[in-house]
C-alpha cells in the first residue's frame, strides 16, 4: 500500500535540493555536495556538484568549479568545469580557464578567459577524420 521510494530520503533526487551561501558569509575550503549551490557570498575555495550553480550579482567565487550546469551574474577567478551549459548574464565577470559543452554570453559580460569547447573540439576532430579519409 506505502511505497518505499517515497519514506525513504535516500531515493530522492539530490541534485534538486538547493545550498545557498549568502551575501555577506565567507567561505573559505572546498564544497562537495549533491545538491546545486546559489552563491551570494564569497567561496575561496573549491565547489564540485552535479548540480547548477547560481552565482548572484554579489557573488564571488575564488578556485576551481565542477558542475553540470552554471549562471553567473557575479565574479569568478580560477578553473570552471561546466559539463553542460554555461551562462553568463550582463553583469558577469569570469577570469581563467573555463571548460564547457555550451556557452551563452550576454552583452556586457566580462569573459577574460581560455575556453575549451567539447562539442566544438570533437566536432574539429571529426573532420579531420573525414579529411584524412578522403
Amino acid at each position: 500500500m506505502f511505497s518505499e521510494k517515497k519514506n525513504n530520503p535516500m531515493n530522492s533526487d539530490l541534485t534538486k535540493e538547493q545550498n545557498k551561501i549568502a551575501q555577506g558569509t565567507v567561505f573559505k575550503g572546498g564544497i562537495e555536495s549533491q545538491g546545486s549551490f546559489r552563491i551570494e557570498g564569497k567561496v575561496i575555495g573549491n565547489i564540485k556538484t552535479p548540480g547548477k550553480i547560481v552565482v548572484g550579482k554579489t557573488g564571488y567565487i575564488e578556485g576551481q568549479i565542477e558542475c553540470e550546469n552554471a549562471d553567473f551574474e557575479g565574479e569568478f577567478k580560477g578553473e570552471l568545469k561546466v559539463s553542460k551549459l554555461l551562462t553568463l548574464r550582463a553583469t558577469a565577470k569570469i577570469e581563467g580557464e573555463v571548460f564547457t559543452d555550451k556557452l551563452s554570453i550576454e552583452p556586457g559580460a566580462v569573459f577574460n578567459a581560455t575556453c575549451s569547447m567539447k562539442g566544438a573540439i570533437k566536432s574539429i576532430s571529426e573532420n579531420v577524420k573525414k579529411e584524412q579519409s578522403a
